[in-house]
Formats: structure tokens, C-alpha cells, sequence
């Protein structure tokens, strides 16, 4: 304590934020109480809490409450989703869609004009803002708005640090997609794990979590990456009625996989919530590199997402909307959308099969890119065992928020013909073994 100085706010924060630098200080280290620091000091336990309120909206320490404030561990961008392309292996953790099925925008650009946007022109398209206005037709609350951001993820980013400061607990899906949990945590917030099951998000672990002061929550109302799962009707009313006694809790609804979607959309978001967002993006019926996504919300997120879109500062740009618009507005587009929906659907059932004929049990039939394989034993000795067969696979524990996971994540899109029997035979030699 003695090594804390100042008589300001910004004086003493400007120290904390010194003694960290230098070592003196690590993360989970507790600070001195406000009163006793404020006593040293002989300063009012206003400016110490004051301070301690400018360190935890820095990111660099987390206010507990009754528990005191303590030096937060700085955010690391986690592992990721993609190619391993250094791997002789046959990669069934990479998560892409199938390059096959994404069309090529080439073609239907000849002969459209790609001229490049100017500061103050309207930030979306008209025609993709008609097809957005279209797309959330009957999803969504009365006097809802449409806004454009670079893809899902950014989406997420975005609104945590248009609606939240650092520090605030953000209730996800357990196990929770890679990059919507490495989003929250860089933007300073703490992810506060809720269970799934077959049906999706458990509705009393979400009350627990905003009893305990979770100031929002994100959630995947299809194709869950990695569980593949999807909430149900009855699911959905259940988690509403929950967030309708929560009103300003912010909802950030990721519709992800909506292009290429199976199952159908249920609303989670209660007439009365003050604050929501749901999302749909393009990159999984498009490809990855269509970093785009058509976000409707509430007015007053619009208008807090829009301070960071404006021109000037970082809206879409209009040449990519120009692609998405071109693609989205072609009927052989969409005509291979469908397709590829029907392609994942024949290669998730396909797998399924396989695995059910060597015994391999599964949770209910999923939606997405993905099957999960849950394990009854260590899910680092079944993936060291399928790498020496040939197989690289993506840990369930890099999906994990609170636990860690005996389960086995396996991205069904580019399996060829054989390799799901192949696999499954293996997986089975595996378990068989140990």
C-alpha cells in the first residue's frame, strides 16, 4: 500500500497503473480497500473510488464488490478457427465451409459499377438495406432499425463496448464459439459460462447468471458452434420469460448460420427489453471473406452502433457491400446456397450414421458445419490417438467458458467420399483400445 501515491483520482490511478507495469503489482493481486488506501493517503474515499473506477474502465482491474478490487490478467487473443495448412493430417477441426460451395462473385459483377463510397453518403446500399428489412421481417420487436457491421464477431465486439464497460459479466453458451469468447474478453469483459443441452441455453443457469450480475448475454439460436445445436420453441419462450424479468439486460442474438440454416428462427428477445441486437451474417453461405452482417436492433443500440460505423470512422465498405448484394441478389446464388445447405445436411447425417454403426453415440441431430462428439474419457488422449490414424481434430476444451470439456468437435464440410466411414471406424478403434 505504502508504494500507492497521489492525491487525484487520475494521480493515484496514473500510480496503480506503474506499479503494474513495473511488476509490482500481478494479475489477481487484491488492491487495499478504498478506506484504508484513502486513509494513508489522506485523501476522501471518493478520489480512491474514483480510481479504482478509471483503473476497471482501462481494463486493468475488476471491481468485485464486497470481494474488493484486483488486478485483472491481461486479454489474449485465444486459439482460433482455420486451415492448418503445415499438417499432413486430413483437418477436420478447421470450421470453413466447403470453398466448393461458395460462389464466385466474378461473373456477376461484369458490367456493374464499382464505385467507391464518399464521406457522408448513406452508409448502406439501398438494395441491401431492402433485403435486410426483408430478411428480419416478423423476427424482431416493433420499431426495430438496420445496420451493417464487418461480420459477426465484429458485430459482437461492437456492441459490448457500445453498451457495456470493462469488467461487465457477459452470460454465453457453454461451450461458446472461439471467437465470440475472444471478442469479449479483449474488449475487457468477463464471460460468465450457462450450460447447454439439446434444446440450447438452460434457462435457471441463465436466471443464476444475471442473479449474479451478468449485463448481458449472448447466445446462438442456431447451429451453435460447436454443439451444432438449436433452440427449441418451447426453449425459446423459457429463456424470454427469463429475460422479460431483466429488462435491461443487453441481448445479442447470433444468427450466424442463417443463410444456410436447417432448423427454424425462435425469438428469445421479451416486448419489454430495452436493449438488443440480433445478428445474421453472410460469411458461411459466401465464404469467409465476405466479412459482413446485417445486425436489426433496438433504437438507441442503432444509434450507439452507428458512433462507431459512421462515416468517416469505419462503416462497410460499399465495394464489399456491392459483392453481397450482387451475390444475394442472383438466383444462381442462391440456387447454390441451397445446395449447399442440402450438401451439409447429407454430410452431417452421413457421419451420424457411420458413428451409430460403430456404437458412437450422439446428441440429437444438429444444424451447422460441425458434429460434437462428447467422451467419457481424456479428449487429448482420443486426438493424439486419431492424429496417429491421420485425423487432426479440434479439442472440445477450446470451446469451454467455465469447464473443460471431454468432447471432440468435427467440421463435416469437406469430408469426401469414405472418409466418414473411414473416421468413424477409427474413432471406434480408438475408444475400443483404451
Amino acid at each position: 500500500m505504502s508504494n500507492i501515491t497521489g492525491t487525484t483520482a487520475i494521480e493515484i490511478a496514473d500510480c496503480i497503473r506503474a506499479l503494474v507495469q513495473n511488476g509490482h503489482y500481478q494479475p489477481g493481486d487484491a488492491l487495499p480497500p478504498v478506506r484504508e488506501l484513502a486513509e494513508t493517503l489522506g485523501v476522501n474515499r471518493n478520489t480512491v473510488a474514483a480510481a479504482y473506477q478509471r483503473l476497471t474502465k482501462a481494463g486493468l482491474t475488476l471491481a468485485q464488490g464486497r470481494h474488493g478490487t484486483t488486478i485483472a490478467t491481461p486479454p489474449r487473443a485465444g486459439e482460433q478457427e482455420g486451415l492448418s495448412g503445415d499438417t499432413p493430417l486430413i483437418d477436420l477441426a478447421h470450421g470453413n465451409p466447403n470453398p466448393d460451395w461458395l460462389p464466385d462473385a466474378g461473373p456477376l459483377l461484369a458490367g456493374r459499377p464499382l464505385k467507391s463510397g464518399l464521406y457522408g453518403e448513406d452508409t448502406i446500399l439501398p438494395e441491401l438495406r431492402a433485403l435486410g428489412l426483408r430478411w428480419f421481417a416478423g423476427d424482431c420487436p416493433p420499431g426495430w432499425e438496420l445496420e451493417l457491421t464487418n461480420g459477426a464477431v465484429d458485430t459482437i465486439e461492437r456492441l459490448a463496448t457500445a453498451q457495456l464497460v470493462a469488467g461487465d459479466k457477459v452470460a454465453v453458451e457453454d461451450p461458446c464459439f472461439l471467437g465470440s469468447i475472444n471478442a469479449l474478453r479483449l474488449s475487457g469483459m468477463q464471460t460468465v459460462g450457462v450450460p447447454l443441452d439439446d434444446e440450447g441455453m438452460q434457462p435457471q443457469a441463465l436466471q443464476r447468471a444475471l442473479e449474479q450480475g451478468a449485463r448481458a448475454v449472448l447466445m446462438t439460436p442456431r447451429a451453435n458452434n460447436p454443439t451444432g445445436c438449436s433452440l427449441s420453441q418451447r426453449r425459446a419462450e423459457e429463456l424470454k420469460r427469463v429475460l422479460a424479468r431483466h429488462p435491461n439486460v443487453l441481448i445479442i442474438i447470433d444468427d450466424h448460420f442463417a443463410l444456410l440454416a436447417d432448423t427454424p428462427y425462435h425469438s428469445v428477445v421479451p416486448a419489454a427489453a430495452a436493449c438488443w441486437a440480433l445478428l445474421r451474417s453472410v460469411s458461411k453461405g459466401l465464404g469467409p471473406d465476405m466479412r459482413l452482417a446485417f445486425v436489426a436492433c433496438d433504437a438507441d443500440t442503432a444509434s450507439r452502433l452507428r458512433t462507431r460505423l459512421a462515416p468517416g470512422m469505419g462503416w462497410v465498405s460499399r465495394l464489399l457491400q456491392t459483392v453481397v448484394a450482387a451475390c444475394l441478389g442472383s438466383a444462381e446464388v442462391r440456387g447454390q446456397i441451397e445446395a449447399a445447405r442440402a450438401g451439409y445436411a447429407a454430410r452431417r447425417a452421413e457421419l451420424r450414421a457411420e458413428l451409430a454403426a460403430q456404437g458412437i453415440a450422439l446428441p440429437p441431430p444438429a444444424d451447422g458445419l460441425n458434429l460434437w462428439i462428447p467422451l467419457d474419457r481424456d479428449a487429448r488422449d482420443v486426438a493424439y490417438a486419431l492424429a496417429k490414424k491421420g485425423w487432426l481434430v479440434r479439442l472440445g476444451s477450446a470451446y469451454d467458458v467455465q469447464g473443460r470439456s471431454q468432447a471432440i468437435r468435427i467440421t463435416v464440410s469437406n469430408l469426401r467420399d469414405g472418409q466418414a466411414r473411414q473416421f468413424a471406424q477409427d474413432l471406434q478403434s480408438v475408444l475400443r483400445s483404451d
